[in-house]
C-alpha cells in the first residue's frame, strides 16, 4: 500500500516543548503552533486518505518534499534559479524538524507508532505555492 498527500501553506518544524515550575513540580507542555500544526497534518491526512492505516507490523518508508514561498522581492532571475532547484532554502525549520512533526502526527492514525518507519527521505524546495508532500509505503510491498 502506498498512501500520499499534501499538507497545504508553509513547512512548519517541531518545536522543542515548553516546561515550567509550579510549586518544585515540573510541568510540560507542547507550545500551541506545534499543536495547530499537528492537527492539520491529522485533518489533511484524513480528508485525502480517509480511514487508510498501515499494518501494525508494516516496516514503513516515508518521504518529505517541503516546498517553501519565494520572497516577493526576489529578483526574476534567482527565483528561476530556485524553481529549478539550483537555489534550495537552508532556511528554518530543520528538515529533521519538519519530518519529526509530520511523523509524530501521524501516530495512531496511519500507523500504529512513527517507530515503524525504518527509512526517510526529506527535501526542502522552493515552489509557487508552499506546501509538504507526503508519500508513505510499506517497505516489503513495493
Amino acid at each position: 500500500m502506498q498512501i500520499r498527500f499534501v499538507i497545504p501553506g508553509e513547512p512548519k518544524g517541531k518545536q522543542r516543548p515548553k516546561f515550567s515550575t509550579y510549586g518544585g513540580k515540573v510541568s510540560t507542555r507542547t507550545p500551541e503552533q506545534t499543536v495547530l500544526y499537528e492537527n492539520r497534518v491529522i485533518m489533511e491526512y484524513r480528508r485525502q486518505c480517509g480511514n487508510a492505516r498501515f499494518d501494525d507490523n508494516s516496516a514503513l518508508e516515508m518521504s518529505v518534499t517541503a516546498y517553501y514561498s519565494i520572497a516577493k522581492s526576489t529578483s526574476a532571475k534567482k527565483r528561476e534559479e530556485m524553481m529549478r532547484g539550483n537555489i534550495r532554502p537552508t532556511k528554518k525549520p530543520d528538515v529533521d524538524n519538519v519530518l519529526k512533526i509530520i511523523a509524530d502526527s501521524l501516530n495512531g492514525v496511519a500507523y500504529r507508532d512513527d517507530s515503524q518507519i525504518a527509512s526517510a527521505d526529506i527535501r526542502k524546495l522552493y515552489g509557487y505555492t508552499p506546501k509538504v508532500e507526503v508519500t508513505i509505503q510499506d517497505i516489503y510491498e513495493r
